[in-house]
């Protein structure tokens, strides 16, 4: 059964979709608690990279990195994870958990025309008019400004649409650069680790120090989210190996979905009618896209 669902993109694209799900409660409820984004985004990154390296050590599997995997793990760190997870904790308390996470929708139509742009993939008519969908739905999203009542301020709104364009770039760039020979849990642990360092760096430019106090006081959150940050990355580059960047992509769709039932459901988020008919129109968007990588 684990072979099958280690070789089966549906199957990893839907363990991994739930698991980024789980980012955007925990996010908010992390906020409500006092913890900062910054350091709630290291509590992802270290979380899944100790671990992930604990097992690489145990199964004997751990080895030293060369320069071109040192660049990888930099690289990726800053793009896919240390930027884009410190802009959701950042816009959650703002924009609500449901909303951040329709964002994640878009990232399947930005991966395509990045994969378009980058020669990975040509263009179909079908293709681009998903892209053209997609892009509409957001713009509708976008006016709607967050939870019904509480409209955002627009800087919060252009924080939450830079978030998928940096997945894309990560989707992107961690196929184009790929290490010879690497397997998906080292790259996983390396690049966190990497993420958790830059995540330091930064909580010490902004405050002169790492604050972790406050996790004291959610300890059960903390864990829950370290755990499942590890399960999710384990699963997320071997989809990656196995599915390729644009199917990658569509676990933004699964997240949103759980982002969005948690947030009505558990958290008492309200979102206007017009957030939904966008994140319904992203999501034919992706449908199309989807459908047109199929056709290929």
């Amino acid at each position: 059964m684990r072979l099958s669902i280690w070789n089966s993109a549906p199957a990893l694209l839907l363990i991994t979709g739930a698991l980024l799900g789980l980012s955007l409660p925990f996010g908010k409820l992390s906020g409500a608690a006092g913890v900062q984004p910054v350091i709630w985004a290291f509590v992802i990154s270290f979380g899944a990279g100790a671990v992930l390296l604990a097992a690489l050590l145990v199964r004997g599997e751990a080895r030293r990195p060369g320069a071109v995997t040192l660049r990888y793990f930099a690289i990726v760190a800053a793009i896919s994870y240390a930027f884009p997870n410190l802009l959701i904790m950042s816009a959650i308390p703002h924009l609500g958990a449901g909303f951040t996470g329709i964002m994640f929708t878009l990232s399947p139509v930005i991966t395509l025309l990045l994969s378009v742009l980058f020669r990975m993939k040509r263009p179909s008519a079908l293709g681009v008019a998903g892209i053209a969908v997609g892009f509409a739905g957001a713009l509708i999203v976008s006016l709607t400004r967050g939870e019904a009542g509480k409209p955002a301020e627009a800087i919060w709104i252009v924080i939450g649409l830079a978030i998928p364009f940096s997945l894309a770039c990560g989707n992107i760039y961690r196929t184009l650069d790929w290490p010879k020979d690497a397997g998906p849990i080292e790259l996983a642990a390396g690049s966190h680790l990497a993420s958790a360092a830059m995540l330091v760096i930064i909580s010490l430019a902004l405050n002169g120090d790492v604050p972790l106090a406050p996790l004291a006081g959610v300890p059960l959150l903390t864990l829950a989210q370290a755990a499942a940050a590890a399960t999710m990355f384990a699963f997320f580059f071997r989809l990656q190996a196995v599915g390729g960047p644009v199917y990658l992509s569509q676990i933004g769709y699964v997240a949103a979905a759980l982002g969005l039932v948690a947030g009505t459901v558990f958290l008492g988020e309200r979102y206007q009618l017009a957030t939904w008919v966008g994140a319904a129109i992203i999501m034919a968007g992706v449908a199309m896209t989807t459908q047109a990588q199929a056709r290929r």
